[in-house]
C-alpha cells in the first residue's frame, strides 16, 4: 500500500483546509464538549456540509455521496480533526443512513435520506435495553402487528441525544417465539409519536447525554420497517459493523496526542515540565505507536471499502484499539493537567453550587472528557464482544 499523498490529493487537502477555515462557525471553537451545546449549535456545520454536498462523503453518489476515493475520506477526517470541528453526529450519517439505502424501499430512501444528508432531521438510535446491551439478542421491546401498524412496547436505554431527535430507528421483537436473533425486526419510529416518553439520564461528568427512552402502545406504520419482518438483526450486525468503523477515531486521537504534549511541556509550579519525566515520556511515546499502528490498519480497511469490500472483522479490531487509545489519551491528559484536573475545580459544571472552573484553560474539561470516555469501550458492542468476534472470524475458533 502506497503511503504517499498524490499531487491531486495534496490539491485536495488544500482545498478542503481552505473550506473549512473560511465556512466553520467561529463560535463554535469555544466549545470544550459536545455536551455543552445547543441543536442549533450541533447541527450548525452539519447543514453547511449539506449545501456544500460533503455531509455524507461515505455514501454512494447515487444517494448524494461525494464519490471520494478512501484516501480522500482519510484526508477530510484528518483536515476536520485539525481544526477541531463539530462533525455531523453518526445516527443518520453513518447509522441509519447505511442501512436505509441498502435495504429500505425506494419510499423510505425518498423520504428520509435527503433529511439526513441536509442536517435538518435529528436521529437516535434504539438498541440497547436494561437487561440487553452488548447482548442485543435479549431485548424485550415489542412489536405486535395491528393491520396497517405495528404496536410497539418497551423500554430503551442509553439512547444518546433522544431529547433532540425528530426520529429514531429501533430493534424490536416481532416473533417472540423464533430463535433470539430470528425474531427481531427494525423499525423507524417518529420519536413525537404518542406514548414515546425520553427521560434523561444524569452521566458522572454531570452533563445530560443520555437517556430511557419508554414506548408506551405507540402506533408505528408498517410502511416504516426497513426490510423483511424479523431479519433485523441482520440489518444490526450491518449497522454495527459501520459504526465500529468510525468509532476508531484516529485522526480526533493523533490531535489530542499533539494537544497532551503540548500540556505536558509546560512548565509547573513543581519543577520540570511533565514531558522530562521519564516514565510519563514512555507512556506518550508507546501510545504514538499504537495510534501508527491503528492508523494502518484504517488505511487498510478504506482501501478494502473502496475495492468493494464492506466492513468485517476489520472493524472490530479498530473499534478495540481505537477505544483503548482514546481512554489511555484521557488518562494522560487527566494526569498532565494535575490538580487541576480534579472534578468542579478544573471544569466540570456543577448545577448545585456557585464554582466557577479554576486553573489554565488547558486543563478545562479534562475530568469530563475523562469520565465520559469510559463508555467508549462499551457501546457500539462491548470489547470483549468484538474480541469474541475476531476469534470466530478470523482465527476459526
Amino acid at each position: 500500500m502506497n503511503l504517499e499523498f498524490t499531487p491531486e490529493e495534496q490539491a485536495f487537502r488544500e482545498e478542503v483546509r481552505a473550506f473549512i477555515a473560511e465556512n466553520y462557525p467561529k463560535h463554535l471553537a469555544d466549545f470544550g464538549m459536545r455536551e455543552d451545546m445547543s441543536r442549533e449549535d450541533m447541527l450548525a456545520w452539519h447543514k453547511i456540509l449539506g449545501k456544500k454536498g460533503w455531509s455524507v462523503p461515505a455514501w454512494p453518489v447515487e444517494y448524494g455521496g461525494t464519490g471520494w476515493s478512501a484516501t480522500q475520506r482519510y484526508i477530510w477526517s484528518e483536515e476536520n480533526a485539525r481544526a477541531n470541528t463539530i462533525m455531523p453526529l453518526p445516527f443518520g450519517v453513518s447509522m441509519v443512513g447505511p442501512v436505509i439505502y441498502t435495504f429500505g424501499s425506494e419510499e423510505q430512501k425518498a423520504r428520509h435520506l435527503p433529511g439526513i444528508r441536509s442536517g435538518d432531521v435529528w436521529w437516535c438510535q434504539g438498541y440497547s435495553e436494561p437487561g440487553a446491551g452488548s447482548d442485543l439478542a435479549n431485548l424485550k421491546t415489542s412489536a405486535v402487528r395491528d393491520g396497517d401498524h405495528y404496536i410497539v412496547n418497551g423500554q430503551k436505554t442509553w439512547t444518546t441525544l433522544a431529547q433532540h431527535a425528530d426520529w429514531g430507528f429501533f430493534l424490536v421483537r416481532t416473533d417472540p417465539d423464533a430463535k433470539p436473533q430470528e425474531g427481531i425486526s427494525f423499525l423507524l419510529i417518529d420519536m413525537k409519536s404518542p406514548g414515546v416518553e425520553v427521560k434523561p439520564i444524569k452521566l458522572l461528568d454531570g452533563s445530560y447525554e443520555v437517556n430511557e427512552t419508554w414506548l408506551t402502545d405507540v402506533r408505528v406504520p408498517v410502511e416504516n420497517l426497513v426490510g423483511q419482518e424479523n431479519k433485523g438483526w441482520t440489518y444490526a450486525k450491518f449497522l454495527l459493523a459501520h459504526e465500529r468503523s468510525g468509532i476508531a477515531g484516529v485522526a480526533r486521537s493523533k490531535r489530542g496526542i499533539a494537544r497532551l504534549r503540548e500540556i505536558a511541556a509546560k512548565e509547573t509550579a513543581y519543577g520540570q515540565p511533565l514531558i522530562k519525566d521519564f516514565d510519563f515520556a514512555r507512556k506518550v511515546s508507546q501510545l504514538e505507536i499504537d495510534l501508527a499502528a491503528l492508523e494502518i490498519t484504517e488505511l487498510r480497511t478504506l482501501a478494502g471499502e473502496q475495492a468493494g469490500k464492506g466492513p468485517g472483522p476489520e472493524s472490530s479490531i479498530l473499534k478495540i484499539k481505537g477505544t483503548e487509545i482514546q481512554q489511555r489519551l484521557t488518562e494522560l491528559t487527566l494526569e498532565a493537567v494535575g490538580v487541576y484536573g480534579a472534578p468542579f475545580n478544573g471544569g466540570i459544571a456543577n448545577d448545585n453550587t456557585n464554582e466557577h472552573p479554576v486553573g489554565p484553560d488547558y486543563a478545562q474539561h479534562a475530568a469530563g472528557t475523562y469520565f465520559n470516555m469510559r463508555k467508549t469501550s462499551i457501546y457500539g458492542g462491548s470489547n470483549e464482544i468484538q474480541r469474541n468476534i475476531i476469534a470466530k472470524m478470523i482465527l476459526g475458533l
